[in-house]
């Protein structure tokens, strides 16, 4: 039986085999990504010539650790390809993102790549959205309160993410707002209704832009492709 670090590494493996030479790469953040980013500068020491645009102040410290030279954050990108994990996925490769607060930097990167790749083990799929996990959602500090009753009108529980005993404050400089629904029917009209909320920055869904999800399972890696999505 292979623990649940051991699942991470093996997804992380197959993912990075979609990285080529010369290519811009997204580099997500979480758990997964230390293992993401040591196969990474496995592969630049053996002559792989990438650039990275990271997601986070950790993962950008990762890669410069790794060697992998990284492009300004205020950049105009043209993104080949993003690395990121989920906290969830749905059998429409849709996702709840941000359980680790940098979902507006993942949502940036995501949506400037020409091919967004998912990297999940096995307990990450569910048949819907929502339920036992938050959706996490980025607002601007002012109002937020009148925001969070705002955002319950949708049918959800907002509580703001804590860490330490103080309101949790992203690298955008925002807060968290996380929604305890009991099930998201309908992810693609949720996202567009929570992002056209005043207040609200962006949205912990990622509806419609996933091309493939790489999957650690307990019987090996198991390949999920958007119809229409390359190979």
């Amino acid at each position: 039986m292979k623990d649940q670090d051991a699942l991470k590494k093996m997804a992380a493996d197959a993912a990075v085999e979609y990285v080529k030479d010369g290519q811009v790469v997204g580099l997500g953040t979480g758990s997964t990504f230390r293992y993401v980013v040591a196969r990474l500068a496995e592969r630049v020491k053996g002559g792989l010539r990438i650039r990275g645009v990271p997601t986070s102040l950790e993962t950008a410290r990762l890669a410069m650790q790794a060697g992998i030279p990284l492009l300004a954050d205020d950049g105009e990108w043209a993104v080949d390809v993003a690395l990121d994990g989920a906290d969830q996925v749905d059998p429409q490769l849709n996702l709840i993102k941000g359980g680790g607060g940098a979902l507006l930097k993942e949502k940036i990167v995501a949506s400037a790549a020409a091919r967004f790749v998912v990297i999940v083990d096995e307990t990450k799929r569910v048949p819907v959205l929502g339920g036992t996990f938050p959706l996490p959602v980025e607002v601007v500090h002012f109002g937020w309160g009148t925001v969070a009753r705002k955002l319950e009108t949708f049918g959800c529980r907002a509580a703001p993410r804590m860490r330490d005993g103080e309101l949790f404050i992203t690298e955008a400089g925002n807060l968290i707002l996380d929604l305890l629904f009991p099930k998201i029917e309908d992810p693609g009209r949720l996202e567009t209704e929570l992002e056209m909320t005043p207040g609200v920055v962006c949205a912990g869904l990622f509806v419609g832009r996933t091309d493939i999800v790489v999957v650690a399972t307990q019987q090996g890696i198991v390949t999920l492709n958007r119809p229409g999505a390359r190979p």
